[in-house]
């Protein structure tokens, strides 16, 4: 059996690899995404003091450390049993889409854009954030530059930090605003609403007006049918910072719905000894292997899967927006997983809009942004959505408030099970008769890239040696070998 290998994957956080299996005929039998770096956050954070987790797990990735912050902070809360007063809640949700923006940005022009932009058969040294500037010219890559640069320009004023931030603490922020810094953010969040409203015109222009794209967008080898989920607020808007997680099926309806704090219920995490990721799926649904459909507990958290959750944006542009992608794609919900980056640019565009409404609320200059914790610490779940999905970080303390357990349900660790399931069958549709180029190579890469992965904080397992199962078979695909070390 003829191995091919994508080693080192390119244009994600972190790292990984991709090995496809083709049989005797050239065709693919079977391809798998491996991940061979990991993290051990969950095991180190235990004996510190809970009140540090926003501060330590930011520090797991330098790409979406404000995830991490709000979720350690929100569970910081619920350790404590402290309700936010509103000033302190505006102000974590406006640090939180102005970093939504800047991170969306990132992924749609230096990430995923080489491949529309540049295509995805350019030569390779072509199909990166340079060839994008090329194409497009110095004008659209000064903007992206400048939006980027505004972003953490009120990340570092906000959080403390550009990169890393800590401004978030049990209890609300650690600094309020002034009088004159709202000005200044409603002025810059009407900057972004434009850069919002100017990606989506460039999407237009160069994808959705390209026959091949869109015909690359609606084919069937990146399409896969799973459960989706995202969190909602009360009217089942999207909603990144607050809300109950929604799950909906392969034809739309409602699964669940649920508060963060009963997870487990609704959430299991399976283990194979070839990946350091974990696999979580629908435990109503049961784990029924590496098949999508709704017998299959298999789900996406995805931009894509929060408008599938959704009933529509909670802002009138990104409505817009999200009504017109539901339109051309034949109605919600939509499973062509190359569809996620035009969910993606209309949720930073939401993102934008909802910084202006935020930034304008009067109570967000309020004197109460953070309150004192006086309840004894016992356990709390934190959760938010990740630009990459639903985010979840669960605590449990002694009566002190150091940390004895940590669990940490990623954005991409929810996607780990649809990510294999999309390269799989991108590869069996892209590569046949055993005819394989860079080109080829790169399009089933675009598969994994639609999810925006981060590998960097999407695995747990303490350095060492980790159980490792490696099964060699021959051409008849018959089990010749088996090596162990579990």
């Amino acid at each position: 059996m003829k191995k091919v290998t994508i080693d080192p994957i390119t244009r994600l956080e972190g790292h990984g690899k991709i090995e496809i299996f083709m049989d005797e005929k050239g065709n693919v039998a079977d391809a798998y995404l491996q991940i061979p770096e990991l993290r051990g956050f969950e095991k180190f954070c235990q004996g510190r003091p809970v009140e540090e987790m926003p501060r330590i797990t930011s520090r797991i990735c330098g790409v979406c450390p404000e995830a991490h912050l709000m979720a350690a902070a929100k569970a910081c809360d619920a350790v404590y049993h402290v309700d936010l007063p509103r000033t302190a809640k505006l102000l974590r949700e406006l640090l939180y889409v102005i970093f939504y923006v800047t991170d969306h940005t990132t992924h749609f022009y230096a990430l995923s854009g080489p491949d529309f932009v540049v295509g995805p058969d350019a030569p390779k040294e072509q199909r990166n954030i340079l060839g994008v500037v090329h194409k497009v010219g110095l004008e659209i890559g000064g903007k992206v530059i400048n939006i980027r640069g505004m972003c953490h320009e009120w990340i570092k004023k906000m959080g403390g930090k550009a990169v890393h931030p800590v401004g978030a603490l049990p209890g609300g922020m650690s600094k309020g605003l002034t009088k004159e810094e709202q000005q200044e953010l409603i002025k810059a969040g009407k900057e972004a609403v434009e850069f919002g409203k100017f990606t989506i015109q460039i999407f237009n222009d160069i994808v959705l007006k390209n026959k091949a794209y869109v015909d690359l967008i609606l084919s069937d080898m990146f399409s896969h049918k799973t459960y989706n989920m995202g969190l909602v607020d009360e009217h089942n808007h999207v909603n990144f910072y607050d809300g109950k997680i929604r799950v909906t099926g392969p034809e739309g309806k409602e699964l669940a719905k649920f508060e963060a704090a009963d997870y487990l219920d609704h959430i299991e995490e399976h283990v194979e000894p070839w990946s350091y990721l974990k696999f979580p799926f629908l435990k109503q649904v049961g784990w029924k292997g590496f098949t999508d459909g709704p017998k299959s507990g298999i789900y996406k958290a995805t931009p894509l899967s929060r408008l599938n959750v959704s009933e529509g944006m909670a802002t009138p542009l990104a409505n817009e927006e999200h009504d017109r992608m539901y339109k051309t794609l034949g109605g919600k919900p939509v499973h062509q997983t190359l569809a996620t980056h035009w969910a993606r640019i209309i949720e930073l565009l939401y993102a934008a809009e909802r910084w202006v409404e935020l930034a304008s609320d009067p109570d967000v200059i309020g004197p109460d942004y953070r309150v004192a914790v006086s309840h004894t610490p016992d356990e709390g779940v934190g959760v938010v959505e990740a630009p990459r999905g639903t985010l979840y970080h669960h605590y449990k303390t002694d009566e002190n408030g150091i940390l004895k357990e940590a669990n940490l349900i990623v954005g991409t660790t929810n996607n780990n099970a649809p990510i294999n399931l999309s390269v799989k069958k991108a590869a069996q549709g892209l590569i046949t008769g055993g005819k394989v180029n860079d080109g080829l190579l790169n399009m089933v890469e675009m598969a994994f890239r639609a999810y925006d992965p981060c590998f960097g904080c999407a695995t747990h397992t303490l350095p060492g040696q980790m159980p490792l199962i490696v099964k060699i078979f021959d051409h008849r695909r018959d089990l010749v070998e088996m090596l162990r070390r579990d």
